[in-house]
């Protein structure tokens, strides 16, 4: 069984909350929310394997199990989340031009390129905006 989306668990979740019953079947949740119950059966048996078999199962049971499933979906994609220091004015006003960037961070004290540095996110980012200023100073010189 392949896992169900966060999103349509919460739908079912949701509106099984609101029903205010003590016994829903797929049949009842079908006509709230507005899917099939096959395919609510369908989703929901990855909670209960046992849901496909009995289509008078009430889904009131699943509640706390929904529940969990989606804080714990939600808590993954919120660790996930890495959030970048942004880059300061100083760091890429250090640089007149990418060409300036290029041979300060990228050759020899001779003046020879180097192919074997690894630029970091942060060396990456500051080139990105200085060529988007790069672009831009073009684009008003031709006007």
């Amino acid at each position: 069984m392949k896992e169900p989306k966060v999103s349509e668990v919460k739908k079912y979740l949701n509106a099984l909350v609101k029903l205010n019953k003590k016994y829903v079947t797929a049949e009842r949740l079908s006509k709230v929310v507005g899917i099939y119950p096959e395919i609510i059966n369908e989703n929901l048996s990855y909670f209960e394997p046992t849901l496909m078999m009995d289509p008078e199962f009430n889904l009131m049971e699943l509640i706390p199990t929904l529940k969990k499933f989606v804080i714990e979906k939600e808590e993954a994609k919120n660790n996930t989340l890495v959030k970048r220091p942004p880059i300061n004015k100083k760091q890429y006003e250090q640089y007149e031009s990418v060409s300036d960037f290029i041979y300060k961070r990228m050759t020899f004290t001779g003046g020879l390129l180097d192919r074997n540095v690894v630029l970091s996110d942060t060396d990456l980012r500051i080139l990105k905006k200085l060529i988007s200023e790069e672009q831009a100073r073009r684009k008003n010189a031709k006007k």
